[in-house]
């Protein structure tokens, strides 16, 4: 039996996913991923954006990437797509695939470090705003 807590929900969630590094992301991408965003406004402000990342409010998350959904992204058309979930460091994000694989997103995945991590890998940052999706 699992013990209780924030630690071993976290543990749970990553037990199932396949993480990335933050270079493993960018080939990702270039492959098709999609890389998912879901900082809040004021963490990317003080952050910086991702470049081709889409901005999706944790909140709506499910919704937006459920292939099934009518609230989809146009970008979610099914649920072999290969996902990338970012946050700030990497915690909240990994709880987020966790969540899409239990949706049948078996291909979704967060980033190593989050974006913490991307900028300590000294890789670029967005010139061109936020592709946010409400």
């Amino acid at each position: 039996m699992m013990s209780p807590g924030v630690e071993a929900l976290l543990e749970q969630a990553r037990s199932g996913l396949q993480r990335l590094t933050p270079h493993e992301t960018v080939e990702a991408v270039r492959g098709g991923a999609l890389l998912i965003d879901t900082r809040t406004e004021r963490h990317r402000r003080e952050q910086g954006d991702l470049p081709g990342a889409i901005v999706v409010d944790r909140t709506v998350l499910e919704w937006r990437l459920d292939p099934a959904s009518p609230w989809r992204i146009p970008e979610a058309t099914g649920y072999d797509r290969e996902i990338v979930v970012v946050c700030r460091h990497g915690y909240s994000s990994s709880l987020a695939a966790a969540s899409l694989q239990a949706l049948g997103l078996r291909r979704a995945t967060d980033m190593i470090g989050g974006v913490q991590g991307w900028i300590s890998a000294g890789l670029p940052l967005s010139e061109h705003p936020a592709d946010v999706r409400p």
